[in-house]
């Protein structure tokens, strides 16, 4: 059966008819995104900002590092610095004081705690370099001449509301009176470049409405933006004519520019140091089309964004077109999966989900560095991204057909290869060790969790398994052999040998579930099943490529200790019985081991004894967003289609997906979306519908009595 896949996308394109705080629509390329408010502008910002739901414009480029001493004065960080580094502007990871170890004989360093005198060093680390809020951009009213005589819009003016993201070609249709007067604004990103366009139409804009730019101070913090420092950076006006001008904003090693053109003609004036007010000039115009080009010049990631040039003599026209088609040529290409002529009443929300999460994954997670779990909507963890996650943000791409997209992101490793030699090395182990917590520059950030995570170590070799898998293209092995073979040495390394000839995971590590104490913990199942894949992997597509692969990994992955149990059921790590009782929150991550994987090695029977004493005694609050997906996979293998959809649709607190298809945290302001949510929806309903290897059974993921109709075109199996 064909599926008609325009009507499959528009079916789903989400609608507000009133202002929805935890649903902000957002246009974007997967570099630069935009976040608006039911006006396609900014115009609420101070609202969305007290909802926890900022909006930002944020780029992969945009990271700002704040000088030692200011970030110091404005934390109000009491400590002094070390001695010797007084004059500092900024910090390494030299600089850092570490935790010490004993790992099996070997003594390691990791920077878990805050050493005395090394406070401010760790701290510091820890924010910097983040994400930063680039601009805001926004209507107001203009009740005459001059900045003096505008205003903010208050959200009790704007009604009639009827806003649609239209999915199928990237264009954020506004439709809303202010102050009684219709306004339809539509809003889109350019599909290559960093490039805003909006097409503004209202008899409001015959002297009531006008556009403010505020460029922000970076932060941290959610909002990536601190409006209080107007002294600590500056904005200069570079060029202006009656059709455009050129801006540049500059904040400690952070520079871009931002150019704004027009086809009708606009006066621009400044009116505090960081903000600037636009209105037409054109005597009764009721049409504005504006373009917003941003140009990195120096910065944290000002080299993220090399490669890409910007269309010839962009214009708001012109970029509304690239965007349809672009969006058009993706939805016809991409790997679709429509449940809509099910008679089952979850089958059209499941649906609704896994099409707005393909768009939303696009435009966050599809980019040329490893998303946040927030994406590029807003800040999460200081604005950095974690590399732990970085397996849910993008596995289902090839899966999707969408390899093409995934090479974006494993550049980004490539060129950071160094760093993570660095990282193996500081502790004396070969290979390459990828880090957890980190911003464009690759540094490991300190933490009580992120320097003893190693479930990241694979994911480079299962995902480019999975590209393979959709290529059959040995050149994309070859490209990023370098990554494969220095991993699988760092996973031989950091494998011992017990006495009784197998290898362990040993401590210190964190592992997925991160309550564990890490002293404590050692084989957690995930990761041994996950060493034991790896290097599997690792071996076959040295041979695919006609390189010899080092004896070590076939060696370690044959020899790995069997995952621990007790009572029958697989438990969370070794010596740890208790995993059913006093560690039943957080990630039931031994379900893993089973639900994304196969090794051979595992027990179906104890598995789904295992499924099930989790879902009768696990605390439901604290799972995550992807924890549904993996428990769906699991149940998917253990031939139970009906509670794999159960799961992935169970209503609770971290499961809801709101109106604009982000997967939203209910249980955490922190966290007003989650993109690994959406991922890992995406992994699971391909495993449904596609199956996975050696899997004989259609749409094993979906119950046989009936009610389900499933099509599929272009989805790739599961390992």
């Amino acid at each position: 059966m064909t599926i008609d896949r325009d009507a499959l996308v528009k079916r789903h394109c989400p609608t507000l008819t009133s202002i929805d705080y935890t649903a902000p629509l957002t246009v974007g390329n997967g570099e630069l995104a935009f976040t608006a408010d039911v006006t396609g502008f900014q115009t609420l910002y101070g609202d969305y900002a007290a909802a926890h739901m900022p909006l930002c414009t944020m780029a992969q480029w945009g990271w700002h590092t704040e000088p030692v001493q200011t970030w110091r004065e404005q934390t109000g960080r009491s400590e002094n610095p070390p001695a010797g580094k007084e004059m500092m502007t900024a910090y390494t990871r030299a600089d850092l004081v570490k935790d010490i170890y004993n790992c099996k004989g070997r003594e390691v360093r990791y920077p878990v705690h805050p050493a005395p005198g090394n406070e401010l060093v760790y701290h510091w680390l820890r924010e910097n370099p983040h994400r930063m809020d680039l601009v805001r951009i926004g209507l107001v009213a203009c009740c005459g001449e001059g900045a003096a005589l505008c205003r903010e819009i208050p959200a009790q003016e704007i009604g009639n509301i009827r806003q649609t993201l239209q999915m199928d070609t990237g264009i954020l249709e506004s439709h809303f009176t202010w102050d009684g007067i219709p306004c339809t604004n539509l809003t889109a990103c350019d599909p290559e470049a960093d490039v805003l366009a909006f097409d503004l139409t209202s008899e409001a804009l015959k002297g009531s409405l006008g556009l403010v730019l505020e460029f922000p101070y970076g932060s941290p913090d959610i909002s990536g933006a601190d409006w209080t420092r107007d002294g600590a950076h500056e904005t200069e006006l570079l060029s202006e004519t009656d059709h455009a001008f050129t801006l540049r904003h500059t904040l400690d090693g952070t520079v871009y520019t931002l150019s704004l053109t027009s086809g009708q003609m606009f006066s621009c004036m400044q009116f505090d140091p960081n903000s600037f007010l636009l209105q037409p000039e054109e005597l009764g115009q009721t049409r504005w089309q504006v373009c917003v080009t941003f140009h990195p010049e120096a910065g944290p990631g000002a080299e993220v964004a090399g490669s890409r040039t910007l269309p010839a003599q962009p214009s708001a026209q012109t970029i509304l077109e690239r965007s349809r088609e672009s969006w058009q040529r993706f939805w016809h290409t991409t790997g679709v999966i429509e449940l809509a002529q099910s008679a089952d009443p979850r089958a059209l929300e499941l649906e609704r989900r896994i099409v707005l999460s393909q768009y939303l994954m696009m435009v966050n997670s599809a980019g040329s560095l490893p998303p946040a779990e927030t994406g590029l909507v807003c800040n999460s963890w200081y604005g950095k991204f974690h590399l732990e996650m970085v397996f849910w943000h993008e596995a289902w791409l090839p899966l999707y057909g969408r390899t093409d997209r995934l090479t974006r992101c494993l550049d980004w490793f490539l060129q950071h290869l160094d760093d993570a030699r660095a990282l193996a090395a500081e502790n004396g182990y070969r290979g390459a060790r990828l880090p957890k917590m980190t911003a464009a520059d690759a540094c490991n950030a300190p933490s009580p969790i992120a320097p003893l995570l190693v479930w990241q170590q694979p994911h480079l070799i299962y995902m480019l398994w999975l590209a393979y898998q959709d290529t059959e293209d040995t050149a994309l092995i070859r490209r990023y052999w370098p990554l494969i073979q220095e991993t699988a040495d760092f996973m031989t390394d950091f494998a011992v040998r017990n006495k009784e000839g197998f290898y362990e995971l040993p401590s210190p590590l964190i592992p997925v579930q991160e309550c564990h104490p890490a002293t404590e913990t050692r084989n957690p199942t995930f990761e041994v099943e996950y060493w034991v894949d790896g290097l599997r992997r690792a071996v076959k597509m040295a041979q695919l490529i006609g390189e010899t692969p080092s004896p070590a990994w076939a060696e370690v992955a044959s020899a790995m200790i069997p995952s621990p149990m007790a009572d029958g059921r697989y438990i969370a790590r070794s010596d740890c019985p208790e995993t059913y009782t006093d560690y039943n929150r957080d990630h039931p991550s031994y379900l893993m081991a089973y639900g994304l994987l196969d090794t051979g090695r595992m027990d179906a029977d104890a598995m789904e004894r295992s499924l099930e004493e989790t879902l009768r005694v696990w605390d439901e609050v604290s799972l995550w967003g992807w924890d549904f997906a993996v428990m769906a996979m699991t149940a998917v293998r253990l031939g139970r289609p009906e509670l794999a959809v159960e799961l992935l649709l169970k209503d609770t607190a971290k499961n809801v997906y709101v109106a604009s298809g982000n997967n939203r945290q209910v249980s955490r302001e922190d966290l007003p979306l989650y993109l690994p949510g959406n991922g890992s929806l995406l992994l699971a309903a391909a495993m449904m519908a596609a199956g996975y290897e050696g899997c004989k059974e259609l749409f094993p993921g979906f119950p046989k009595d009936g009610s389900w109709t499933v099509a599929v075109e272009g989805i790739g199996k599961l390992p």
